[in-house]
């Protein structure tokens, strides 16, 4: 659709011709001017019958013509029994349908609305209507006002509409007194509004600059914000500063807020490996459990099987091997342990030790549960070891919670797993959240044994887990150091830990499966890769466009992947007149789109076509492909791996095309053809363990495009940003 300038229109609404009723989004015809117009746009619970003045912009859809995209909308009343009658019979009120809408303004004329509201007990006039039956009316027509004045407050602020459903869900006729009394209560991950936002309508609320709500607002902002840059917590002299410039405000009225919140238990503070720790209390919680039951796994011995030798020597027939020493350790260490690491690199034969760990716990006897931090991960875990693999919010039967708005696991502490033992791989990409929350849903005598690579990318989430985890030398753990003959073989796995080691691999040697392609202009490295899946692999090595892979280490610059995404889909899923298609923004979505969820997204429902399963929960990563877009537009709907989600389009900012994806978001995933665009990118992306990762990915092809001298600044480059995590202190402690 094609943006045209911003305007404002006015009218009343005819009629609704899509509402989705969780998020808000709506599409309805308006009564304006010489005729009737279409506005699409998120206006929770608006119904026909109501005035509406709505600014925004008009926008030509590709089917159906002019639309006007609502971006601030502010209602009024209906006025007069005609609008009053259609307004009630919309059925936007509970309990009030169309017959015993015209009775009420049959009864009280445009008065009826204020009668429901202030004087209920005379609906009983009104054939059909009791004293219960009024007050139950009269009580969903007030919650009805109480939402459309909360969302009026936030459209008047120019505040995101959408946010009134989660505000009023959270507190209720109560949300918009909550958010008058202080503004600041939004900020916060839960509603997503950053201090500029919340400060502008504190000012506005006439909330003075050194307010104490302003102040401590500005500190917790600050360590909300450095979760997203990893650190569990921040030093004191950094926090402070940091929130004193944020505020504008002076270092001492800043300090006496953060005391407040200390004394309120709302942050926590502690002295940590030489640094006063300031941690929010949730992720100090999650923080000290992780250190508080991995630290008592850790002592705990657990007698093996008295015919343990036996045992080995039977698993390594039934799975045709021979373990080397190291793996052998392996094995019989997860025999005796409670809590067991298993790291290494590529070609090491994590994957075959891990078959070895599952095949000895079946032949004990004991229930295993294989997990992982994604669901491509999931899959992949589950068909090397042939045997059912969940993501570790699956295992833990994560909900949402829909009156507090909050994520819950169903298994924790009162309701543990069944599992006798509970296996993760790519534990790198666990955060301390997550993790803390797996440890409380393990029963007291439940085993734990944590796969992984530390020297790929940390997690998204807060913490160095996994990492902390083997540096604290506190854990049982086996690194696996020997490349097996098969693997060496591969120049993937060989140039994988060359990379690791700081040295530059043979760009020359062009093996079977690595290669570099030398192209140090980025539209050559663009156009490159676009013949590389469109014509050349496909047709010279017979591997299919949909089971390769572009990486590049950023999203902006040339060869990042908001260029090389628009050429991909170019030349992978053109335009046709019997394809269906939606812009949003800049970007067109096209049935047969390969695309990614790009947050985490707790209520959005999925259901498996095959089994008729339903869950709730698509979660950052998550890759699938778009299958139907409806005709006009109203839902896109995408599989992932089976599992059907439909998108209306005030959702598909969580969408992206995933023809091209970062680095960072290909952790944990595995492709059979990995190309990786390496022209450009800011210094702090263009870095061995973007590089090392990358190159892990690929299973049978690796291909480099781009300049070589970026590769040799890559190998180089082992800059690691540092991560504020006190839990390798705390272990080491304990």
């Amino acid at each position: 659709m094609e943006e045209q300038e911003r305007n404002l229109v006015e009218g009343t609404v005819s009629s609704i011709v899509f509402q989705n009723e969780e998020n808000g989004y709506t599409i309805l015809r308006l009564e304006a001017g010489a005729g009737e117009i279409t506005v699409v746009g998120c206006m929770p619970g608006v119904a026909p019958g109501e005035s509406v003045s709505v600014r925004g912009g008009w926008v030509r859809h590709p089917s159906y013509g002019e639309q006007f995209k609502a971006e601030c909308v502010q209602r009024r009343m209906p006025r007069g029994e005609k609008e009053v009658f259609r307004y009630l019979a919309s059925g936007v009120v509970k309990g009030i349908g169309q017959s015993t809408a015209r009775r009420l303004v049959d009864e009280f004329g445009e008065d009826a609305l204020r009668v429901l509201e202030e004087e209920p007990e005379k609906l009983t006039a009104v054939k059909g209507i009791t004293l219960k039956r009024a007050q139950l009316m009269s009580a969903a027509y007030r919650q009805q006002m109480g939402m459309r004045l909360l969302l009026e407050f936030l459209s008047r602020h120019e505040l995101p509409v959408e946010l009134g459903s989660a505000l009023y869900r959270q507190w209720g006729d109560v949300a918009l007194d909550i958010i008058k009394a202080n503004p600041y209560r939004l900020v916060s991950p839960e509603w997503g509004i950053d201090f500029a936002r919340a400060d502008a309508l504190g000012e506005a609320m006439g909330i003075e600059v050194n307010d104490p709500l302003r102040l401590e607002a500005a500190v917790l902002f600050e360590l909300s914000y450095n979760l997203n840059n990893g650190h569990t917590f921040l030093p004191r002299g950094k926090l402070l500063s940091a929130s004193a410039q944020l505020a504008q405000a002076g270092i001492n009225e800043v300090e006496q807020c953060l005391d407040a919140l200390l004394a309120r238990g709302e942050a926590v503070q502690e002295e940590l490996a030489g640094e006063t720790a300031v941690y929010l209390a949730q992720l100090y919680e999650a923080e000290a459990c992780v250190a508080a039951c991995i630290a008592r796994m850790s002592e705990e011995r657990i007698a093996p099987p008295e015919d343990l030798e036996r045992r080995l020597r039977d698993i390594q027939r039934s799975l045709s091997i021979t373990y080397a020493p190291q793996q052998m350790q392996a094995v019989e260490l997860a025999a005796c342990s409670r809590v067991m690491l298993l790291t290494g690199g590529p070609g090491t034969g994590k994957t075959t030790t891990l078959r070895g760990v599952l095949a000895l716990f079946d032949s004990m006897g004991l229930d295993t549960a294989l997990a992982a931090p994604t669901g491509r991960a999931a899959k992949r875990l589950g068909e090397l070891c042939g045997a059912e693999a969940a993501t570790i919010h699956r295992l833990l039967e994560m909900s949402y919670d829909p009156h507090s708005g909050q994520l819950v696991f169903s298994r924790n502490e009162d309701d543990p797993l069944r599992a006798d033992a509970v296996i993760v791989d790519e534990t790198s990409m666990v955060d301390v959240q997550l993790m803390a929350a797996l440890l409380h849903a393990l029963r007291e005598d439940c085993r734990l044994i944590l796969v992984g690579d530390p020297d790929q990318l940390p997690s998204v989430g807060a913490g160095c887990v996994f990492a902390d985890l083997i540096r604290s030398q506190t854990v049982p753990t086996v690194r696996l150091t020997e490349i097996f003959r098969q693997a060496a073989q591969s120049a993937i796995v060989r140039n994988a830990h060359q990379i690791n080691a700081g040295q530059l691999p043979d760009l020359r040697a062009n093996d079977s499966d690595f290669f570099f392609l030398s192209r140090r202009d980025s539209v050559e490295a663009v156009d490159t890769i676009v013949d590389l899946c469109r014509r050349r692999l496909p047709e010279r090595m017979g591997i299919p466009a949909d089971q390769i892979q572009v990486l590049s280490p950023t999203r902006k610059w040339g060869s990042g992947t908001a260029v090389l995404n628009r050429a991909l889909q170019q030349a992978l899923n053109p335009a046709r007149e019997d394809k269906g298609e939606r812009r949003f923004g800049e970007q067109i979505f096209r049935k047969g789109d390969r695309v990614m969820q790009v947050r985490n997204n707790y209520d959005l429902l999925w259901r498996e076509a095959e089994s008729g399963k339903s869950g709730m929960g698509v979660f950052n990563g998550d890759i699938g492909i778009i299958t139907a877009i409806t005709p006009r537009g109203e839902t896109v709907t995408v599989d992932f791996d089976g599992r059907e989600v439909e998108y209306t389009p005030d959702l598909l900012g969580e969408l992206e095309p995933a023809y091209a994806v970062t680095v960072h978001k290909a952790q944990g995933s595995e492709y059979r053809a990995v190309i990786l665009a390496a022209v450009d990118g800011a210094p702090q992306l263009l870095t061995r363990g973007v590089l090392y990762t990358a190159v892990t990915r690929a299973k049978s092809l690796f291909i480099i495009v781009g300049d070589e001298e970026v590769v040799a600044r890559m190998v180089a480059n082992n800059r690691q940003t540092r991560r504020y995590s006190g839990l390798r202190a705390r272990l080491a402690d304990i």
